[in-house]
């Protein structure tokens, strides 16, 4: 029993479905019962939104710096090119078809959520590329290098566009710095355990993140890069090997597990949308993720190989469509950047719809497969019309 609870646990954890059921939680509790929902999710979302999600955010660097180690995948400029250039394009399109959207059904008030539809939910993203492609196809890695540099771009954008309140730069500065200094003198005590690195300098820097006017969840991206690590990478989503015990390697295992919590309790808080909130914000949300995420992708892609770069042995051009596809689910990041740039109200409450619609990329991306013979679908023929009309039903 003990045996298949623990599968059925990293089961749920390897495939983010404990996020699945706090979104369906929200969603059913907040259709069925909008002031109930309210009343109970509200004293929660400072705690999920600004503290909890400083481990998700976490996380996401950890990888970020492991591949850009040494050996990692994102560290020589062979490898990095082509999946840097099309996180730029994926960012850049989808941000420039929610503009010219929103501008033209007259609606300047959202336009502050134009990096909405830039996200990338690399779980999901990574579960749709393995159906669609196959786990050994090129196409996977280059997805997940694209979603790493896509969150790397995305942490930005969110500390520089997004801020929580009016930036006091002084107090930032202060507090940053401070912390800074605390991981260079645990740094040179030769701390090994990640715990002081948190409860010190990670601290110091989520008051001068909250303090200073800036997204306090940002509070570990300017400490886990200056804590000790390993100099080279195993690999992307790869388990670190047992005798590495190094703080950053002990935080991730540590967190990896609570991490899931946090995103179960993140749906639970932001996806309680009601279903007629519906609305030009949804929709512009929307066709932005699933119009210029593809676009964006293909296109800086093949600007890139014309201009000389070479896309990975095996991925055909014809492959990036579909990939773009599959890193049109924005989900979680896209919730987040819903909630940093609307405040409550009907704007705010059409975009996480729209975020939330975006997950019918993993829908999309296997028929654009099937019709463009992408991926595992490379050898399966498409019926002509009248094939189909000749069939015996």
């Amino acid at each position: 029993m003990r045996v298949r609870f623990r599968r059925a646990l990293e089961f749920a954890v390897e495939n983010s479905l404990l996020m699945v059921l706090g979104t369906v939680i929200a969603l059913t509790w907040a259709n069925v019962d909008p002031a109930g929902y309210e009343a109970a999710v509200h004293p929660l979302h400072f705690a999920v939104n600004d503290i909890g999600m400083v481990f998700f955010f976490g996380l996401a660097v950890k990888e970020i710096i492991e591949a850009t180690a040494p050996g990692g995948a994102l560290h020589s400029f062979r490898r990095a090119s082509v999946p840097v250039i099309a996180a730029v394009g994926g960012m850049v399109g989808p941000a420039a078809v929610y503009v010219t959207l929103a501008t033209l059904a007259n609606a300047p008030e959202l336009l502050r959520g134009w990096a909405i539809p830039c996200a990338t939910d690399i779980a999901f993203s990574y579960l749709v590329a393995r159906f669609v492609f196959g786990p050994a196809h090129p196409a996977v890695p280059f997805l997940l290098l694209l979603a790493i540099a896509d969150d790397a771009f995305g942490l930005l954008i969110l500390a520089v566009f997004y801020p929580s309140a009016e930036v006091r730069p002084l107090w930032c500065v202060t507090l940053l710095g401070a912390a800074w200094l605390t991981t260079w003198a645990l740094r040179r005590a030769r701390t090994r355990s990640f715990w002081p690195y948190l409860l010190l300098p990670g601290s110091l820097s989520w008051a001068g993140l909250y303090v200073g006017g800036l997204h306090p969840a940002l509070a570990l991206v300017p400490i886990l890069p200056l804590l000790p690590h390993a100099h080279r990478d195993s690999g992307i989503f790869v388990e670190p090997p047992e005798d590495s015990h190094d703080p950053l390697n002990e935080f991730e295992r540590w967190w990896q597990l609570p991490v899931e919590g946090v995103l179960f309790f993140f749906a639970l808080t932001n996806a309680g949308v009601p279903l007629g909130s519906t609305g030009i914000g949804t929709w512009v949300v929307l066709a932005a993720i699933l119009i210029g995420k593809p676009l964006g992708i293909t296109l800086s892609s093949m600007l890139a190989t014309a201009g000389g770069l070479r896309l990975p042995a095996g991925l055909l051009q014809r492959d990036l469509f579909v990939v773009g596809l599959t890193a049109a689910i924005g989900f979680t990041v896209a919730l987040f950047f819903a909630t940093a740039a609307f405040p409550a109200g009907a704007a705010l409450q059409q975009a996480k719809l729209g975020a939330l619609f975006s997950l019918s990329a993993a829908v999309v991306a296997p028929a654009a497969a099937w019709v463009t013979r992408a991926g595992r679908f490379r050898g399966v023929a498409v019926p002509e019309p009248a094939d189909v009309e000749g069939t015996n039903l």
